[in-house]
């Protein structure tokens, strides 16, 4: 059996030389996805398939979603600072392969590539903080971490709009490498884990659970993003693609049971608040890779913003993130208490998409940036608490597992989310253009599938109306549904059960005892 023994007391200056590191592989792992996102109009124009833009950002975090729960359970068997590390690696890999693609296929492959490394980047950074920090101080550090990705994310798209714009879009990928290369480095010489649990005992790595979690999930994304677009609803494609995954789950599910060191050990949903905190996490997951993908959508077609302009038009969300989720992180440390944070948070979540669902090819920047604060004080409230409250909800032997399996569901909702969204959008889209000038004009050899913001100046007065006005018909479904799924979060939200964080490392519960109480 795996040693249990908890963590020595750390000083705060031992705490913040060993999280230096993972500062920086927080900045590496949220640059990312900021960069990207004021650049896929671009991106797909260049490269050609309005059809393909959620594949874009789905193949990346479906990917990262698959690889997250394993990473987190290598961290477990093999030590968390040697597997953080090889999760960088293969996400630098991917991103030079990134910015060689030449067509969409290799840029939707590649990107799927660094997924799997972006899996274990999250995952790695807080399992290990959760080693370094007993719960009751989690709460602090962890808002130190999350203000490193409102700062990445206001500085992301600045950085990839203005790339776009005056350099290339392929160096959004390239830029990683050299952050990365310091990532690396700095983990290396600063991040010690000499008091992490180790297991003793012969490694058995879960291989059959790998192969069919792969397989049931990409099954599910791919009958969801196909379906009503590649192929018709109801089609042997889609239903045979929606058998698998529901086969493929119930497998998996028995495989799990029986695994000797399972990838998503089912003990962990034994606990109430861990199950609760993970479908709260989805649903933010869900909101938030929704709004960063399809937003920029309507800045650059309907608001006429540039690329760099879309990227500065999300700051207010990101300043409202960041603000609450520092203010958050120091009263939970101070008074141990947080059920107050997921109620609040999925109210003004599900507030800040409805009023995105209200915007029309009249609606300027100045209200949109009122919308986006309200979206960011409810994502702020979100992020950290539920990764905190799973995190405190499982064994400390289990914790890679624990914080692998949350932010799996985290991510897999916005999966899920993207390619959903992506369907309505692109659905929505298309129909109100036909509807409004029944085919589209000659746009110099181009398509509506390959349609940039710039190409769209060229075209004729009639048909940029059109187009705008099916942007917006876009965008009104897709935060409207997102909105009516935070309805389910908000109702979940009031049974997690609050108990007070307890001021040193995390207590390793008896067997058979109910794990809430580490909480």
């Amino acid at each position: 059996m795996a040693t249990t023994e908890e963590n020595p007391v750390l000083t705060p200056r031992q705490i913040i030389t060993a999280m230096s590191g993972l500062v920086v592989a927080m900045l590496l792992a949220q640059l990312d996805n900021m960069i990207v996102a004021p650049a896929l109009p671009t991106i797909v124009g260049d490269l050609g398939g309005l059809n393909h833009l959620s594949w874009v950002v789905t193949g990346y975090i479906l990917a990262s979603a698959v690889a997250t729960p394993i990473w987190g359970k290598l961290g477990d068997l093999f030590g968390h600072k040697y597997t953080f590390m090889s999760a960088i690696v293969l996400f630098l890999l991917g991103s030079a392969l990134c910015g060689l693609a030449q067509n969409m296929g290799q840029l939707v492959f590649f990107r799927a590539f660094q997924g799997l490394g972006a899996g274990g980047l999250i995952v790695g950074i807080m399992s290990v903080l959760g080693i370094l920090v007993p719960p009751r101080d989690r709460g602090k550090y962890m808002g130190i971490m999350m203000a490193v990705m409102p700062v990445a994310m206001i500085g992301g798209p600045l950085v990839g709009g203005f790339i776009t714009d005056h350099v290339s879009w392929r160096w959004n990928f390239y830029v990683n490498l050299p952050l990365g290369g310091i990532a690396l480095f700095v983990i290396w010489s600063t991040l010690h884990l000499t008091h992490e649990a180790r297991r003793t005992e012969k490694v058995v790595i879960d291989w059959w659970g790998i192969s069919v979690l792969t397989t049931w999930i990409v099954s599910l994304v791919l009958a969801i993003t196909w379906g009503g677009t590649e192929y018709p609803w109801g089609s042997w494609q889609i239903n045979t693609l929606f058998a698998v995954a529901a086969v493929g789950l119930v497998v998996f599910v028995l495989i799990e049971r029986k695994a000797v060191e399972p990838v998503i050990g089912l003990h962990l949903f034994g606990s109430k608040n861990f199950t609760l905190a993970t479908v709260i996490g989805f649903v933010a997951g869900f909101g938030m890779f929704g709004t960063i993908t399809f937003l920029p959508q309507f800045q650059q077609f309907v608001q006429g913003q540039s690329a760099t302009n879309s990227g500065l038009l999300l700051m207010p969300m990101m300043l409202a993130l960041m603000a609450t989720s520092i203010g958050g992180g120091q009263y939970i440390s101070r008074t141990g208490r947080y059920k107050a944070f997921p109620v609040v948070g999925t109210v003004l979540l599900g507030i800040g998409l409805y009023l995105f669902s209200t915007m029309t090819v009249d609606t300027g920047t100045g209200r949109s940036a009122l919308f986006m604060i309200v979206m960011g004080l409810g994502l702020g409230c979100l992020m950290q608490t539920t990764n905190l409250v799973a995190q405190n909800s499982v064994e400390l032997r289990d914790l890679g597992a624990g914080t692998g399996t949350f932010t799996f569901v985290r991510t897999l909702g916005g999966s899920i989310g993207v390619a959903i969204l992506g369907t309505i959008y692109t659905h929505h889209l298309t129909q109100s253009l036909t509807e409004s000038v029944g085919k589209t004009p000659d746009l110099g050899g181009g398509s509506v599938a390959s349609l940039t913001p710039a190409a769209l100046k060229d075209a004729p007065a009639d048909f940029i109306a059109a187009f705008r006005h099916a942007v917006v018909a876009g965008t009104h479904q897709i935060f409207l549904w997102a909105a009516v799924l935070t309805i389910v979060a908000f109702l979940i939200s009031w049974f997690i059960k609050e108990v007070p964080l307890r001021g040193s490392a995390p207590v390793v519960a008896d067997a058979g005892s109910e794990v809430d109480d580490l909480v």
